[in-house]
C-alpha cells in the first residue's frame, strides 16, 4: 500500500496553514499590530496608539491579542482580558472588564478627549482581573 502524505489524508482543498480564522486565532500568518494599524482612520490613530501604549505599559505580563476588528489586552497567557479596544470612524470604544463576574464597562473616547479617567479605569481593571 503506498504511503500517503499528510496533505493527501484530508480531502480538503486548502491546507490548514492557509486557513485564517475571522478573529486571527487560527492562522498560517498571525495578524500583527502593523497589519491592524492600516485599517485605522487618521482621526483615531493617535488616540488608539495612546490607549494601546498605556495598556502595554501596565505590566510585563500584558498580552496583546490582535483580532480582525479590535485588540484585546489580557493579563498573562491565561488570557484574563481586561480591555477590548475597538476603533470606530471617529472614536474608540473600550470595553473594560474588572472581574469576570461583573458586567463589562463600555467607554467611548473621541479624539482630543482627556483619557486620564480611562487610564485609571484600565489600571484598576488590570490590577483586579482574575
Amino acid at each position: 500500500m503506498p504511503r500517503l502524505e499528510p496533505a493527501e489524508l484530508l480531502p480538503f482543498k486548502y491546507h490548514f496553514a492557509d486557513v485564517v480564522h475571522m478573529d486571527g486565532l487560527v492562522s498560517g500568518h498571525a495578524r500583527t499590530y502593523d497589519d491592524f494599524k492600516k485599517q485605522l482612520t487618521p482621526a483615531v490613530k493617535p488616540l488608539y496608539e495612546e490607549i494601546r501604549n498605556y495598556c502595554l505599559s501596565l505590566g510585563t505580563n500584558v498580552v496583546e491579542d490582535v483580532r480582525m476588528h479590535r485588540i484585546v489586552f489580557c493579563k498573562s497567557m491565561a488570557f484574563r482580558g481586561f480591555a477590548d479596544v475597538e476603533p470606530q470612524r471617529d472614536s474608540v470604544i473600550v470595553k473594560v472588564r474588572r472581574d469576570r463576574k461583573e458586567p463589562v464597562n463600555e467607554i467611548e473616547i473621541r479624539d482630543g478627549q482627556d483619557i486620564a479617567g480611562l487610564k485609571g479605569i484600565l489600571t484598576d481593571a488590570y490590577n483586579n482581573i482574575r
